[in-house]
């Protein structure tokens, strides 16, 4: 439950709390969403493991394909909106990355779309060098006081830094589409075009007397100045609730989604230590207490299935036969279809 059948059906989340900002400077908090237009399809555990026995890379040969006869994937971007302050009415912290917005308090806005109409001509060039990052904005956008955002968007350019070079963001792959005119020179791999420089391109500082560039004038907008009435501090969010939307969610599942749910805890626990066991079921029966007696049985269930296993005399495995190099392609293109047939439709998050 939870493994996506296929990239193409498979939501995405932004996850961290950003803010949009007006022309007058005014901010809103906001929360963004993928929804793939052909529909959410998971696997379960078992059709996953028969999956990935045949093709590890199954889901990335449905989207090569599936570009390639033109039937191409579709997402729609919604944003959820909220008002920049406390809101005290909320049980949690809307800045707290582990919680969803209610939907009926926040609705969905459609905002745009995304089609990936074309497979990567270059794969070095167009993906293994796409550098994404959370500090990377447009004007209009601006960061909030989401904990885990302020952390990502020093360390994820610095990782981009690091990984592809200094001029990351000057690659085509990462460069905006309008021309960028900054002080902004020299260093490994700089693409920049003399002519995007001003009079004298051998100046990257500023005031200069003799061509250089010169900062841009006041901003016809006002910029976005938040103001706070509290001392700082550096200390856990308060607002936690860290079972209410866990428990909500358990509840509301199908009574098969339950099953594997229990399933799949039950076998990942059975093998760890008894400390991390017993820490587990308490996380889960505070969020349910059924969650938490389901998986505690199907543990102690799954152990006795392993205890059985070892006093077998048996050894794994088969004696091979001769193999031949490309015998596997039957299987790997069928697995690649199961992953969208077996795939069981599922509401968005």
């Amino acid at each position: 439950m939870g493994i996506p059948a296929t990239y193409r059906h498979m939501q995405g989340s932004g996850v961290n709390t950003y803010k949009w900002v007006n022309d007058k400077g005014e901010a809103v908090l906001v929360k963004y969403h993928w929804e793939p237009k052909q529909g959410i399809r998971n696997l379960t555990q078992e059709d996953a493991d028969a999956i990935q026995a045949k093709n590890v890379g199954h889901a990335t040969q449905d989207l090569y394909e599936a570009i390639e006869r033109g039937d191409y994937p579709e997402w729609e971007l919604y944003v959820q909106i909220m008002e920049d302050g406390y809101h005290e009415e909320l049980d949690f912290d809307p800045l707290d990355d582990t919680k969803l917005w209610p939907e009926d308090q926040f609705p969905w806005l459609p905002v745009g779309r995304m089609v990936l109409n074309r497979n990567p001509e270059d794969y070095h060039a167009e993906i293994e060098q796409a550098a994404f990052g959370t500090g990377v904005l447009v004007d209009g956008m601006d960061f909030s006081d989401d904990k885990m955002l302020q952390g990502r968007t020093f360390s994820y350019s610095d990782t981009q830094r690091y990984r592809v070079g200094a001029n990351y963001l000057k690659l085509p792959v990462n460069a905006p589409k309008a021309p960028v005119r900054t002080n902004q020179h020299r260093g490994q791999m700089d693409i920049r075009d003399p002519r995007e420089s001003g009079d004298n391109p051998h100046i990257n500082y500023e005031p200069s007397m003799i061509g250089g560039y010169c900062e841009a004038g006041d901003e016809a907008q006002p910029p976005h100045q938040p103001t706070y009435n509290a001392a700082t501090t550096s200390e856990p969010i308060g607002r936690t609730n860290n079972y209410g939307q866990a428990g909500d969610t358990y509840r509301n599942f199908e009574d098969w989604e339950r099953d594997e749910l229990i399933q799949n805890l039950a076998n990942a626990l059975a093998v760890c230590d008894e400390r991390i066991q017993e820490a587990m079921i308490h996380h889960f029966t505070q969020a349910d207490e059924d969650y938490g007696h389901r998986v505690k049985e199907a543990i102690q269930q799954k152990q006795k299935e392993l205890e059985e296993m070892h006093h077998e005399e048996t050894l794994p495995g088969r004696v091979a036969g001769a193999s031949k190099y490309g015998q596997g392609t039957l299987s790997t293109n069928e697995a690649t279809k199961e992953a969208v047939e077996k795939g069981n439709e599922a509401e968005p998050y």
